[in-house]
């Protein structure tokens, strides 16, 4: 079974001193993204501040000779004309289907109403198999609004505009990941009505204290004397915010300075990555941003004195700040297992084992999921061919693969046919595979399916010049889709890559009021270890920089809250289990989608354990631990074979250990994307 969609797929839903407030400009309720044809946030207002990847004169000569289709049915969306669609995002929820769903943009939640909108810090309970910290309406307030709408994104921040039943805008708001700021501004005068009772705390500045929260409220404007009233001018602006436990009301009040855009900044290149997401305010002063785990790791940015939260994915250490900047090591892109020190009686033994896989080899599946599996598949066996001189497997692996690819990737198919093509959907702006498998015509899972694709296209391209020439105009397109940037047209920036949390989303509408999710992070892994060497195949030094952050940041983030996540922090003081299976915005699950096993807890996190999958090595205990857990000792399941190259990762005696197993498990339980020989060469390269 396939991660992170099946429920999604059969539609299931969830159902001191104190500074003077800043006024945000006028033009607030327009969004970061305001001007900006496609939607995304880039430039001046948000977004990277990096050249496009894939520009619109690039790739729209070959979207137009793709069938435009739009295969699944799109939800109502909340968003604002001439913006892109955002599947896959955190706050995908506010934008997708009848009703607006809560979203996470950590440490907060946040919610619209029928009138305005909620917003708290979610209280975190952990058991044995769950940390929660789902949402928390603590605040309310009632704008008057009879709908709301997305008037602007980029890589971090929202705004969103709140409407009267005219249709003029009575306000707007701004939520950030990482700010524990929610602020209106008023696009008219207006009276806000505030569902808890706000006091006064000095000037300018109110409180109150909700359950074990204190929230604080910073206004140019005025609060009732019943404390439910806040009075606002056309132009001024409230910002809220909750207060530590370990923080006070003034010193955080200080910095509480309204964001109005995220911009994001990244390198790649030596030993790390690094992010930085610049966070802008009115007057540039700083403002609260909050850090998660993986950020604490290798922060650039100053000392976080102004208190913590707690989080599901841990406690967060708040800054005032401009920017937030971290690193992650790199993670070198690979197609290639380095089989040049086996001696020649192992050589012999893959070679032999090869020509099986080779003439065992089945029909290609035609969905986008289990088909590109199978490229993958036969990608790797041509590696190992190629590698071992074996010119009879290359030959016959490297024609199926390349006719396979070539019919993939022949823009007009989809005008016939109904399978083993793609279409672009310019409702959704997107590109679409047929037959499209676990809601990827709902835009779940795309990296996962095309990260397939693209790591077996590198593979078959790198060594055939005239294949290459003719699949690279589809194949960019699937790259584009994933990772596109700048002010394009055709598809959102980075669709579905978070780079605050980073890690990408794997829901398209995310119709769950958890937030968005992503099971396997591994497979996450590898799409943009595809997408990399697909870089590099089609010779894209701007998609290279963006892809191998992407690479390195995922690898980080997977390893942070999947697989080696610090269970020192107390959010993991009752949870049992050295992995977590399924990450949301509100809550962490020892699960999965498509079995309650505990192989496939893990196994998830490990396939399709590709030649870039050593990231995933750690202490040789925490490995043992979890591959125990998940087989008690018996490789014989689902995964089996993922499981064994991940015990290889904890030392020469495991990989020893594992080769023997390996060599016997019964073929059933080697994955549809695996092979023998190439499991076998994988550990052997681990000894």
């Amino acid at each position: 079974m396939k991660s992170s969609t099946l429920s999604r797929a059969s539609g299931l839903l969830a159902v001191g001193v104190i500074v003077s407030l800043v006024a945000a400009c006028s033009s607030q309720a327009s969004g970061p993204a305001s001007g900006q044809a496609s939607g995304q946030a880039s430039g001046e207002a948000g977004g990277s501040s990096h050249a496009g990847v894939f520009s619109d004169s690039a790739i729209g000569a070959t979207i137009a000779k793709l069938p435009q289709k739009t295969v699944g049915e799109v939800p109502v969306m909340r968003l604002a004309n001439g913006l892109a669609p955002p599947t896959n995002r955190w706050f995908s929820g506010l934008v997708f289907g009848e009703h607006p769903l809560p979203v996470f943009p950590l440490p907060l939640s946040f919610g619209l109403t029928d009138t305005g909108f909620t917003f708290g810090l979610p209280e975190v309970t952990t058991t044995p198999n769950t940390i929660a910290g789902g949402n928390a309406p603590s605040v309310t307030i009632d704008a008057g609004a009879r709908t709301s709408a997305i008037t602007g994104y980029d890589d971090a921040s929202v705004t969103i505009a709140h409407k009267a039943s005219s249709g003029s805008t009575v306000g707007s708001t701004v939520i950030a990941e990482g700010s524990p700021l929610v602020s209106f501004t008023a696009a008219k005068k207006i009276t806000l009505k505030l569902g808890q009772k706000f006091s006064q705390a000095g000037k300018g500045l109110y409180s109150a204290t909700v359950g074990k929260t204190t929230y604080g409220l910073r206004t140019t404007g005025s609060v009732s004397k019943a404390g439910t009233g806040l009075s606002l001018a056309d132009g001024a602006t409230a910002v809220w915010f909750p207060v530590p436990v370990d923080g006070t009301l003034a010193t955080v009040a200080a910095h509480a300075v309204p964001v109005t855009a995220v911009k994001l900044d990244y390198a790649s290149g030596g030993a790390t990555a690094s992010t930085t997401l610049a966070y802008t305010t009115a007057r540039s002063a700083d403002t609260l941003i909050a850090t998660l785990p993986h950020q604490q790791k290798s922060m650039i940015t100053p000392p976080c004195t102004l208190g913590s939260y707690p989080s599901i994915y841990g406690t967060m250490h708040l800054c005032a700040a401009k920017t937030l900047s971290w690193t992650s090591p790199t993670v070198a892109a690979s197609d290639t297992l380095d089989i040049g020190s086996l001696d020649s009686s192992q050589k012999a033994g893959l070679a032999s084992t090869l020509a099986q896989d080779v003439a065992k080899t089945a029909a290609l599946p035609a969905d986008t999921y289990f088909g590109g599996k199978a490229l993958y598949r036969l990608a790797n066996l041509l590696m190992l061919a190629n590698q071992l001189g074996d010119t009879a497997a290359a030959k016959t692996v490297g024609a199926k693969l390349s006719s396979a690819l070539r019919e993939w990737t022949d823009p007009t198919r989809c005008k016939s046919n109904a399978e083993r093509c793609f279409v672009y959907d310019p409702k959704t702006k997107g590109i679409v595979g047929l037959t499209a498998s676990f809601g990827s015509d709902q835009f779940n899972d795309h990296n996962f399916h095309y990260g397939y694709f693209l790591y077996a296209a590198s593979v078959a391209a790198s060594h055939d010049a005239a294949l290459r020439t003719k699949i690279t105009p589809v194949m960019n397109l699937l790259a584009a889709d994933l990772a596109s940037s700048g002010d394009s047209k055709y598809f959102p920036d980075r669709r579905g890559f978070d780079a605050y949390s980073g890690h990408s989303w794997a829901s398209g509408y995310s119709p769950f009021a958890d937030g968005n999710n992503l099971e396997s992070s591994s497979e996450a892994v590898n799409a943009w270890n595809g997408l990399a060497l697909w870089s590099s195949v089609s010779d894209n030094s701007a998609l290279k920089k963006q892809a191998s952050w992407m690479l390195a940041s995922e690898a980080a983030s997977a390893r942070s809250y999947w697989t080696d996540f610090d269970t020192s922090d107390p959010v993991y003081a009752n949870y049992q289990h050295s992995v977590v299976g399924l990450n949301w915005g509100g809550k962490r699950d020892y699960s999965t989608w498509f079995s309650a096993d505990a192989n496939a807890k893990l196994g998830i996190q490990l396939i399709p354990m590709s030649p870039v999958s050593g990231y995933l090595g750690g202490e040789s205990k925490r490995i043992a631990k979890s591959v125990d857990e998940a087989t008690l000792g018996d490789y014989k399941k689902q995964f089996g074979d993922y499981l064994l190259m991940y015990a290889a990762l904890g030392g020469a005696d495991q990989a020893k250990a594992a080769l023997a197993t390996a060599r016997d498990l019964p073929e059933k339980f080697i994955d549809d994307g695996n092979s023998r020989s190439y499991l076998l060469a994988w550990i052997l390269t681990r000894r």
